[in-house]
């Protein structure tokens, strides 16, 4: 399976959300409004002319859009589906070859090298597979529909800028479905910011230099808030009878009184940094405290399951032992979590878009039901909730 493609990361680093973005109508039009604002930004006629002289819809780029329901599997299938016995030999050996490269991301940027070997193993293969959709088109193609026109419509200036310097074709440049380039797969404005000339070769290369990607990969996540020598996720153990409304992201409490309320490590020793108890399968699966640097996952991707398992796969990669899969209740059906999910907006609550993935809003919303009901609260939608409701 080509993992570059249905897990493309939408990375929100480079951008700042804006308010009436325009969108929409014919495409032509939208391309013409395109490049008068690329004047307007100080961009030359000419250059503008020849960088979109070719451009067109996708609807290819569309369709992956809306076609991501591998993010419906549960954390256990997901994980277990990504982290295959070749992947994690595979990241272990490119961790030894590129151990040059890891030591001076480490000095530099404060990544611990497990971190970029797990995005660079489900982000491409290890640049095996980097997108096969012109870029371009897709910038545009996103620009233009109203999904998250806001998100892709400066990235459509960043890669003018990036063509500008030499470092962008407008027909040859290919990549994610999503606008990502390169082995790490990251968007053009994030190379602009972020890109990294670390083999010395004169040029930023992300698509065919491993140095440069992965450099320019701890760079942005430093960029992003990735504090140095700090862990970002750990294994534990909890009680059977502990209070799992105190779980999910957006609880905090210190190491000391998740120690107290019976949380302790599977391996080494708690951090004494806030953390976060997250359940991504019930209080009867694996359960982890989500340390500071794993709020910047989300800054890469925005999917809870993504982001837990390139997290899990780091850990295994710097030596933490697999999971206990424990024994989870039964999860829902795609269909059931589409029906909770519209139950749950019955009830007032804001879970976004019905699409059967068991996102943040869906979350919070399970875990107050669950509360409500006198089930135990960990955020881990059952048929019986569903029956409940």
């Amino acid at each position: 399976m080509r993992f570059a493609l249905t897990l493309a990361g939408i990375c929100l680093s480079a951008t700042t959300a804006l308010a009436n973005v325009p969108c929409g109508g014919s495409f032509s039009g939208f391309v013409g409004d395109l490049k008068k604002e690329a004047v307007a930004r100080g961009h030359g006629s000419k250059t503008v002319n020849t960088f979109f002289a070719n451009v067109s819809q996708d609807q290819r780029t569309l369709k992956a859009d809306r076609s991501q329901g591998v993010f419906q599997k549960p954390f256990l299938e997901f994980s277990q589906r990504l982290i295959s016995s070749n992947r994690f030999n595979t990241g272990k050996s490119k961790g030894k070859q590129h151990a040059n490269t890891f030591a001076r991301i480490e000095k530099n940027y404060g990544v611990s090298r497990g971190v970029l070997l797990a995005f660079w193993a489900f982000e491409t293969d290890f640049g095996g597979f980097q997108g096969d959709f012109n870029t371009l088109n897709s910038l545009v193609t996103l620009a233009h529909d109203c999904r998250r026109p806001e998100l892709f419509r400066p990235q459509v200036f960043a890669a003018l800028e990036l063509y500008e310097n030499g470092d962008f074709s407008p027909t040859r440049t290919t990549g994610a479905w999503a606008g990502e380039i390169g082995m790490v797969q990251m968007l053009p404005g994030d190379i602009l910011i972020n890109g990294v000339d670390g083999d010395g070769d004169g040029t930023v290369s992300l698509k065919t230099s491993a140095t440069d990607a992965l450099m320019s990969g701890g760079k942005m996540l430093q960029h992003l808030g990735w504090k140095a020598g700090q862990p970002w996720l750990q294994e534990v153990t909890v009680p059977s009878d502990m209070d799992w409304s105190q779980s999910g992201l957006t609880t905090k409490k210190s190491t000391r009184e998740w120690a107290n309320m019976g949380v302790k490590p599977r391996q080494g020793k708690l951090a004494n940094l806030p953390a976060s108890l997250i359940l991504p399968q019930g209080h009867k699966g694996p359960a982890f405290l989500a340390y500071p640097n794993f709020d910047v996952y989300f800054e890469w991707n925005q999917s809870f399951i993504y982001v837990t398992t390139a997290a899990y796969f780091a850990t295994r990669l710097e030596g933490a032992a697999p999971y206990n899969t424990g024994n989870p209740d039964t999860g829902l059906s795609g269909q059931q979590m589409k029906q909770l999910q519209r139950k749950l907006q019955g009830r007032g609550y804001d879970v976004g878009k019905v699409d059967g993935i068991l996102g943040a809003k869906t979350r919070d919303a399970v875990q107050r039901e669950q509360q409500r009901l006198g089930l135990p609260a960990d955020a881990w939608p059952t048929p019986r909730l569903l029956n409940r409701l």
